[in-house]
């Protein structure tokens, strides 16, 4: 019996297929075709054509059907076709007519392309459990939306995520994912080969990596106030646990604002460190392919850089405000405010491997219990003036600021206890105006200039039993060893750079590029001791102050040939440059002067529309700022001492990239692959001396015979299939080589140490309409480096589902198994969160009852590799408890 239901089962349905045609029989790629059920008035089937003209459906047996195919310069094809107990065969040929409107293209259609958009119909992906834009996202074939809030396509992760042509706070597509109403949502257009500026529009390489998303609203959603207002609180715990997360958008023509809350102590982060100090504003690396790079490195001290599960308890206020206002067609006004407040309470046990020869021992343990405070800021506005296709002109101001605090307790197994106090308020402001200019179809000019102002101001201070280092001055009779250390680092960067391009033929352009980059920087730093007595004691010799002034300067002429043949794309250039550095310290100045030539290639081969094979060689000088340089003594850490190296010179990298991609539609099928390779000569790398957990080190440049190599390879499939199956397979493999200078009591020896990391990845999901979703994930990830092996399996399961027209229930589980070689570690924990939502059809309320950590996990574990002293470092962070909230939301 069992055996004849599964035959009647599969006979119901057969295949549909065959090809759309024009009125002379050549095949129409990326057509639409759609099936409805003429009984249910359903969608039962849709494809998209291949280049070939071809459609695959999966239609019910003997069922009346309308056939609908629509193609952009063609009439609409609409008839009624019965299908059989057999697969059928079924061509469609079109005829040219009037030119179709957008809306009417993708109308009931879930999936269709216009040249380099895909646009989605939102309802067709959803059941009715989605709450925000990564719920929605999560479910479109070809799209993935990673744990960081982060969206990517065909493996690229999308830049910017727009709403109605309006950007939605440049520079971060997290708020976006984690914010903007399911509910809101009518069509999710992907803008690959993204390009703001249509001046530049198929002359630069960089546009073909760039994918935007733009939002089409409801229609019930313009011209009016939308989102949410919703607040919970604690069940069941013996101290208050609340949420409020007020969430406000406004969209018409002219202008739009969007306003959103959250005030909570369960651990909802909404905005986390890392992603503050990655937050761009949209600002790009403009000076990308001129062959230098000069990057101003980050004084921070780590406050608060860990992920915000690995905290004991977090408490949060975020606010944001975005917004656009045209005064013209021609002229735009758009920019944003964030602000991010935190309380955090860590908690970390680890077992640190010690470098060999450093100590009597093999480990050290150490207790780590911090309390910190944050309160960050960020700004943003822009202008954009364009009067005509061959005008554009932009002015942008982005601005960073915080003031952030922690104080910690450490219990070393080797150094005993020590108390850290840390503090900093960096603030920075970026200033970029381009111009842009089309003269003719042979002519176009651009013109673009950023400048960066910085300070920073981080405090340190350690109270440790024994201080580890010799300082001159230092008084060592006291009790304990209190010693601070201010630094200040103020920067001045100017980017500048004119670009000609000019069109040989419709097919080859010469592109000139005349650039500079000036730097200049101060950095001030003086160590003191708090004596038992309460005096200071100010260690005011020269080798444990810096007052530093450095300049950089790099001018540089540029050359590259743009041509096509066939399917193939090429563009090498040279750039030709003259440095000039200066730093003043210790009474004396220190220049450089001297002129290199560096070359880079890029070459494309477009297999098909949507199948591409990308090389990228580049030589590049890389320099360091102003910290490196400066040869006082920096006391960042109670167990680290460094000094700069005025002497250093730049190192030379050559990298070399391969990328594959392949999205085809037909099958819905994805395809992702890179290889990664890096080899960086005379490298910056660390001089140090290792005694127990601590170091003293300065900067050197490695002997060229020891480069730096890096290799990376990584690929993904991915498609989806039968409508509601959704399935994909990814790997990433990183090898790394270091090379760095261990000095010993009776010699230098050049250490070299390897890492070989591999993950490996695979997931498949269901998006049933009525019947409840699973989304099944396995992760195993093997860290080879110098000193262990470490494994971790993680497989995890997501369940939800919508029923009775009112509920939805929505669950995760996640398992990790850690566990090293040497089978000395070997750990086991595991996540359960779950929510029942309750909202009657047409009701603007709805309640919550949801559930995080519902296991009582205590911590989770992580491993590390250093590689100074090829060490690494196994740590457990203690996690929030259970907590139950019972929350209400009001859907304006």
């Amino acid at each position: 019996m069992t055996m004849v239901l599964s035959c009647n089962a599969f006979a119901q349905n057969i295949k549909f297929e065959g090809f759309v045609k024009d009125s002379l029989g050549n095949g129409l790629d990326m057509a639409n075709v759609m099936a409805v059920n003429n009984q249910t008035k359903a969608m039962d089937s849709y494809a998209i054509t291949n280049e070939k003209g071809k459609y695959f459906l999966t239609l019910k047996a003997n069922t009346p059907y309308t056939i609908k195919a629509s193609y952009i310069g063609f009439s609409s094809y609409e008839k009624n076709v019965t299908t059989s107990s057999q697969n059928m065969t079924y061509d469609i040929s079109m005829s040219q007519g009037v030119q179709l409107k957008d809306v009417e293209v993708v109308y009931e259609m879930p999936v269709t392309i216009s040249g380099d958009t895909i646009v989605y119909n939102s309802d067709s992906f959803t059941n009715g459990t989605e709450r925000k834009l990564e719920d929605v996202l999560k479910k479109l074939p070809g799209v993935e939306v990673n744990k960081d809030g982060e969206i990517q396509v065909e493996g690229k992760t999308v830049q910017k995520v727009m709403v109605e042509g309006k950007d939605f706070f440049d520079g971060d597509t997290k708020i976006a994912t984690k914010n903007i109403p399911a509910d809101a949502l009518d069509k999710i257009q992907v803008l690959r080969n993204y390009n703001e500026v249509s001046n530049l529009k198929g002359l630069e390489n960089n546009s073909n990596e760039n994918i935007a998303i733009n939002i089409k609203l409801k229609e019930g959603k313009k011209n009016f106030w939308f989102g949410d207002i919703s607040a919970g609180i604690g069940v069941g715990h013996e101290e208050d646990r609340y949420i409020v997360n007020p969430k406000l958008f406004y969209y018409s023509p002219k202008y739009s604002i969007n306003v959103i809350g959250n005030i909570n102590n369960i651990g909802e982060l909404p905005l986390t460190m890392r992603d503050y100090f990655k937050f761009t504003g949209g600002f790009k690396n403009m000076m990308q392919k001129g062959g230098s790079a000069f990057n101003v490195s980050s004084n921070d001290l780590g406050i608060l850089g860990l992920r915000n599960d690995q905290a004991a308890n977090i408490d949060t206020k975020f606010g944001a405000a975005n917004f656009s206002y045209n005064p013209s067609k021609s002229w735009t006004l758009s920019g944003f405010g964030i602000f991010l407040g935190n309380k955090t309470n860590i908690v970390t046990n680890s077992v640190n491997d010690l470098p060999e020869g450093a100590s009597t021992n093999d480990k050290e343990t150490r207790n780590e219990v911090s309390e910190q405070q944050s309160n960050l800021g960020i700004f943003k506005l822009s202008s954009s003036y364009v009067p005509s296709t061959k005008v554009h002109f932009d002015y942008d101001v982005f601005s960073k600021f915080s003031n952030q605090k922690e104080d910690q307790q450490v219990i070393s197994s080797e150094i005993g206890e020590i108390y850290t106090n840390k503090e900093q308020k960096p603030f920075s402001i970026n200033q970029n105006l381009n111009y842009y200019y089309t003269l003719n179809d042979k002519n176009v000019f651009a013109f673009e200039t950023q400048h960066l102002f910085q300070q920073e101001d981080p405090f340190y201070n350690a109270n440790l039993e024994t201080l580890p280092f010799a300082l001159s001055g230092y008084d060592t009779t006291q009790n304990r060893d209190d010693i601070s250390q201010n630094r200040f680092v103020k920067t001045n960067k100017l980017d500048a750079k004119f670009d000609y391009y000019y069109m040989l033929t419709p097919k080859s352009n010469i592109n000139l590029t005349l650039g500079n980059t000036y730097s200049y920087q101060n950095f001030d730093s003086s160590i003191f001791q708090i004596l038992d007595n309460g005096n200071v004691n100010n260690l005011d010799d020269e080798a444990n102050t810096n007052n530093v002034d450095y300049s950089f300067n790099d001018v540089f002429l540029g050359l590259h040939y743009k041509f096509l043949i066939g399917e193939f794309t090429f563009n090498p250039g040279v750039s030709l440059h003259h440095y000039n550095t200066k730093d003043s310290q210790l009474g004396t100045d220190h220049t450089t002067n001297f002129n290199r030539i560096l070359p880079d290639v890029f070459a494309q081969w477009q297999i098909k529309k949507s199948e591409t094979l990308t090389y990228n060689f580049s030589l590049t000088n890389n320099f360091t700022d102003i910290v490196k340089l400066s040869e006082g003594y920096v006391f960042s850490n109670y167990n680290s001492l460094f000094s700069g190296n005025r002497y250093l010179e730049n190192s030379l990298s050559q990298v070399h990239s391969l990328r594959y991609f392949k999205y085809n539609m037909f099958n819905f099928e994805n395809i992702f692959a890179a290889l990664n390779y890096t080899k960086q000569v005379d490298a910056v790398k660390n001089k140090a001396l290792l005694t127990s957990i601590n170091q003293v080190s300065t900067a050197v440049n490695m002997n060229s015979n020891f480069a730096d190599e890096t290799f990376t390879a990584a690929g993904n499939y991915g498609r989806s299939f039968k409508k509601y199956y959704k399935a994909s397979a990814g790997l990433s493999l990183n090898w790394s080589k270091f090379n760095n200078i261990r000095v010993f009591p009776t010699e230098e020896v050049v250490q070299t140490t390897e890492s070989f990391t591999q993950n490996y990845n695979v997931s498949f999901s269901t998006n049933y309409k009525k019947l409840p979703n699973l989304s099944l994930k396995y992760g195993f990830t093997i860290n080879d480096n110098s000193s262990d092996v470490f494994y971790t399996d993680n497989p995890s399961v997501e369940l939800e589902y919508y029923f009775l027209d009112a509920f939805s229930f929505v669950s995760e589980y996640s398992y990790y198994h850690n566990r090293n070689k040497g089978k000395t570690i070997d750990s086991e924990y595991d996540f359960l969160s779950a929510s029942v939502m309750y909202q009657k059809k047409n009701s603007k309320w709805e309640w919550k009852l949801s559930g995080t950590n519902l296991l009582e996990t205590k911590g989770l574990n992580s491993n590390s590799f250093n590689q100074l002293g090829g060490t690494s470092s196994f740590s457990s962070y203690v996690v929030q408890p259970r907590y139950i909230i019972l929350s209400l939301k009001y859907n304006l």
